[in-house]
């Protein structure tokens, strides 16, 4: 049982080591950017084709 004076600054207890619930999601990131860079090389050769 923590006492009292264990945690005087009430700050959270520490998480284990295993969980993935709150970690950020690379794979979705870099999917994510890998399709913006795709739809600016589109825009960017799109027009270029109807504009020169």
């Amino acid at each position: 049982m923590d006492r009292p004076d264990d945690n005087p600054m009430n700050h959270p207890a520490e998480q284990p080591a295993g969980s993935d619930d709150d970690s950020p999601k690379f794979g979705r990131l870099l999917i994510v950017l890998l399709c913006a860079v795709l739809v600016i090389v589109a825009i960017t050769l799109i027009s270029e084709a109807l504009y020169t």
